[in-house]
Order: C-alpha cells, then sequence, then structure tokens
C-alpha cells in the first residue's frame, strides 16, 4: 500500500501545479493517495498562510487573522495525518498485522508522510531561490546547498519510510496511532479562552 517514491512524487507534481494554476485542484484517482494528497494540501496551505503573517506592513489585525487560520489550518494537517494512520492500520488490520509482539516504531507513517510533504515544499521555493533573478551576490549558491541538505534528508526519510512499512508487513515492527491531543483550539482546555467565558448564571 506504501510506496516512498509514489507519495514524494505526487507531493511534487502536487506542489508545482498548485503554484502554476494558481489554484487548488485534487483528482487522484487512488483513494490512499488522495488521502496523501489532501493531507499535502493542508501543508501547501499552512505554508503560504503562515508567509501572509510575515508580509512587511501587515496590521496588527490582518496578523491576528492570520494567526487564526494558521490555527485553523494546523488542526486540519494533523487530523488528516492522522486519518493516515487509520487507513493504514485499518488495512492491516484486515491482515492480521501489525505483529503485537514486534517492536514498536516511534514514529508512524502518517508523521513521516506529513514530514515528506513539509520536505517537498520547502525543496520546491529552495530551488526557486536557485534560479531567482537579480538574488543577492551568492544567494543561488547557499540555496544550491541547501538544497542538495534538504533532498539527502528526503531521500533518507523516504527509505526509513519503506523499511517500516516492509518490516511491518513482515511482522518484524509495528506502529500505533498517535494522537496530536492539540489543546490550543478546544475552548474547554485552552485556560487562555475558558477563563474568559462568561460564568453559567444560576436560575
Amino acid at each position: 500500500m506504501i510506496s516512498a517514491q509514489a507519495i514524494v512524487e505526487l507531493q511534487d507534481e502536487l506542489t508545482r501545479r498548485w503554484h502554476q494554476a494558481g489554484g487548488i485542484e485534487t483528482q487522484v484517482s487512488d483513494p490512499w493517495l488522495r488521502a496523501v494528497a489532501m493531507q499535502h494540501q493542508a501543508n501547501f496551505d499552512l505554508w503560504h498562510i503562515e508567509d501572509e503573517a510575515r508580509t512587511p506592513g501587515a496590521t496588527d489585525a490582518s496578523i491576528a487573522d492570520v494567526k487564526r487560520r494558521v490555527d485553523r489550518t494546523n488542526q486540519r494537517r494533523n487530523d488528516l495525518a492522522e486519518e493516515l494512520d487509520r487507513a493504514l492500520l485499518a488495512w492491516l488490520e484486515a491482515r492480521g498485522l501489525p505483529e503485537n509482539c514486534a517492536p514498536l516504531n516511534s514514529e508512524s507513517p502518517g508523521l513521516m508522510i506529513d514530514r515528506l510533504s513539509i520536505l517537498a515544499l520547502k525543496i520546491y521555493h529552495t530551488r526557486e531561490e536557485v534560479e531567482r533573478k537579480n538574488a543577492p551576490t551568492r544567494h543561488a549558491e547557499l540555496n544550491r546547498g541547501r538544497l542538495g541538505i534538504l533532498e539527502d534528508q528526503r531521500r533518507d526519510l523516504a527509505d526509513c519510510l519503506d523499511e517500516l512499512w516492509a518490516d511491518t508487513l513482515g511482522g518484524r515492527r509495528r506502529f500505533k496511532l498517535y494522537r496530536q491531543m492539540k489543546m490550543y483550539n478546544d475552548p474547554t482546555l485552552n485556560p487562555a479562552v475558558y477563563s474568559r467565558s462568561p460564568k453559567p448564571t444560576r436560575s
């Protein structure tokens, strides 16, 4: 079910397409890769929303709006990474896997795919800086070095993902769904919210 190469190629293709088209359109026929694409879209959206917060001259009101959008989008990003793990675990359960006695991997495939997604965005934008016209002296050289590091890190992570999946199928390792349990978006868990909420009145 998992192919790191297919995931990396899809993330790169969608990153290019979304930047060139100026809009988001996710048409992927395979249900698993469609879920990967949706999770990547959340990271794509988050990347560009965070850019808005750093716009010179941004007003306090616009930064506050960006912060709320960042929170919502980051929650969606994490929820979709968890959905990837749920889908994988459901697929494995139907096949009597993962092996309960196998050593537990500290990171799940969904979290690794999330990291690959972020690397795809970093690689795309770093490559833009390498090719940027009228850039400062040595700008392209410095970013070419950064690009090489990012691509090397992605190859390593993709290999680790393939190895984890192969080991899980072979009963040599297992992973679990790790919930992020983010508290800031829940008004019942964030004291900055519930401490200022109106107290319920007694009749």
